[in-house]
């Protein structure tokens, strides 16, 4: 077994996270089996509680692992399906010490980081690298392995030890080690700046690792001067320094690493020269080029409750641009946040009313995704009205669903006060209610996680179509409350139409209203299996519906894979209106007018 790990220097948010996907995408693409596995240093056993403000959505796996959104880049770029397993966190390995020594498995020994944690640490990424994730039999040849955090970091320190002694225990041809940092321009001098690149280098020195090859951050190509000096004082080989500036999109950034031959650099350290091919990235770098060629705008309004930050929302932004460039439009989405569509923001602030109104109305697709918490809910009830109402296609996803259904309860029933019991306790009608195999007392891992299979009900219908006119299934799923089984006959008779359900026929998968140009809500996470050569069928749906290609795609029928149809985000940074700054390296080939602006 190869590793390849990644770690960051000087800030963070450089974009380790892209860098190790890319490098996974080259090497794959040079015909190695590639898997990854993310460290995430904090004390939580896993993303599940976070705050998506504090750390952005928390990716599902199949297996129901709620996991650092890094993961969703891995699946994407590598289209590998990953497991829990394969983002270590400090909780997860101190919760495994603690297991161990209440079963006395130290034999009485006095346990402590070294040798204990740090050696659970490399039994871990020894376990885990040797899972096959790309659906063929033995193991990968290679695990890209991301450090998470900032060289330096009080609470990486245990891994850094860690894979310290690790990249002893492997041997030199079997480790290679990138370090990510960053090489400002000082815009008063215009001067690449060497001296953070040198500080961090030696702190990692310090700490017992030496980097392999340098990727350095920069607004621009490194002049060949600035490498030279980096390679005189961090004491890395000239064709190892490797730049990674400022690009349009995304699928740009192996590019640039097989431009300047770093799968050469990285097959060098690992002694795999005379296995690996060059790397056969053509269809890549088609889509790369596709993504910035298509000028069509297609507008979505993004109705949600974590609007100030994309990074929220990630795979939603990537399978509306997988979709959308396989329509060949350009995407640009217009962040609302549902509160300001509210009668109270009316009252208390005019302005942002008015500009969350005129936004919802000039966009050709709604979409309303997952959430929790009662902040917002009346006015994603707005704008699910309004898409009905209006006939604007609209997707609801999880949350988006289950107000899909409340509104139709309260506008076509008469049920005024149909709501969920996550809002209102209280409600005489409860369109949607808690599972009953939830738990209230612990929040953390007690939802209905991971891949679960749907059955369509209705053979004529726009999803089933979409997804080929198969008769299940798999998505991932991450809820506690469903739509109330006693309610649908009531639902279904007023013209709701729920077209898929789960193995027991009682729990609601799918809602469609049959005469609209396209409404559709899915307890599921679509999202979550979009790939940039398959895009997700409710996705594709919706931007076709958007872009007037609905009809035509129903008629001939969605391809398995879409050849040339890629896209994705960048590594520039965005503010909205009120100048909260956008999470860096998400959203570039999205441009985000209204609510974001493209800067």
């Amino acid at each position: 077994m190869k590793y390849v790990l990644v770690t960051g220097g000087v800030v963070s948010g450089l974009g380790k996270g892209v860098t190790a996907s890319s490098i996974g995408l080259t090497l794959k693409a040079c015909g190695l089996r590639v898997t990854s596995i993310k460290i995430d240093p904090y004390l939580n056993t896993d993303a599940g509680t976070m705050s998506p403000f504090e750390h952005g959505e928390v990716y599902v796996l199949d297996d129901g692992g709620e996991v650092d959104l890094d993961l969703g880049n891995y699946e994407r770029f590598l289209d590998i399906k990953l497991t829990g397993d394969n983002n270590i966190t400090t909780g997860k390995i101190y919760q495994s010490v603690i297991d161990k020594e209440r079963r006395g498995d130290y034999l009485g020994k006095t346990v402590q980081v070294v040798p204990h944690i740090t050696d659970a640490i490399q039994e871990w990424i020894e376990r885990v690298a040797v899972i096959p994730v790309d659906g063929k039999d033995g193991p990968p040849d290679v695990c890209v392995i991301e450090l998470g955090g900032t060289i330096g970091d009080i609470e990486s320190m245990p891994f850094i030890e860690a894979l310290g002694q690790f990249s002893y225990r492997v041997g030199a041809g079997n480790f290679c080690l990138i370090h990510v940092s960053l090489v400002p321009v000082l815009s008063v001098v215009g001067e690449q700046k060497t001296k953070p690149t040198q500080h961090s280098v030696r702190g990692l020195r310090s700490l017992g690792l030496t980097p392999n090859i340098l990727a350095c951050r920069s607004t621009t190509e490194l002049e060949e001067n600035v490498k030279e000096k980096i390679s005189r004082f961090c004491h890395v080989p000239l064709d190892s320094i490797m730049t990674l500036y400022d690009v349009s999109n995304i699928w740009r950034v192996p590019l640039l690493l097989r431009d300047q031959k770093a799968h050469e650099a990285i097959l060098k350290v690992l002694n795999l020269k005379g296995v690996a091919q060059e790397p056969a990235l053509g269809e890549w770098t088609s889509r790369a080029a596709l993504c910035d060629k298509l000028q069509e705008p297609v507008r979505v309004a993004m109705v949600g409750k974590y609007t100030r930050l994309s990074d929220a929302y990630l795979s939603v932004l990537k399978a509306l641009l997988h979709a959308s460039v396989a329509c060949h439009r350009k995407l640009c989405i217009d962040w609302i946040a549902a509160s300001d569509l509210e009668d109270e923001t009316s009252r208390e602030n005019p302005e942002n009313y008015r500009s969350a109104w005129k936004l919802l109305k000039g966009a050709n697709a709604i979409l309303v995704p997952g959430g929790f918490g009662d902040r917002g809910v009346e006015g994603k009830i707005l704008a699910a009205r309004y898409a009905r109402a209006n006939r604007i296609p609209f997707l609801g996803i999880c949350l988006g669903m289950q107000i899909a259904v409340i509104e139709f309860a309260r506008s076509i029933l008469g049920l005024l006060d149909a709501n969920s019991t996550e809002f209102d306790p209280n409600t005489q009608n409860p369109c949607v209610i808690f599972m009953p195999e939830g738990s209230k007392t612990h929040m953390g891992g007690t939802m209905r996680l991971g891949s679960r299979r749907t059955y369509f009900k209705v053979a004529d219908c726009k999803s089933a179509k979409l997804y080929g006119n198969q008769s299940f299934i798999d998505e991932r799923h991450r809820h506690r409350y469903e739509v109330n089984p006693d309610m649908v006959e009531q639902l279904e008779d007023a013209g709701l139409s729920f077209t898929g359900r789960d193995e027991s026929g009682h729990r609601m998968e799918i809602v469609e209203l049959p005469n609209h140009p396209y409404f559709i809500g899915v307890q599921f996470h679509p999202e979550f299996k979009s790939r940039p050569g398959t895009p997700s069928a409710l996705f594709l749906g919706l931007i076709a519906a958007a872009t007037g290609q609905l009809e035509t795609l129903l008629k001939k029928g969605v391809p398995k894979t879409w050849s040339l149809s890629n896209g994705t985000s960048g590594l520039k940074s965005h503010r909205n209106v009120n100048g909260t700054k956008m999470a860096n390296g998400s959203l570039d080939g999205i441009y985000c007018n209204g609510n974001g602006i493209h800067v």
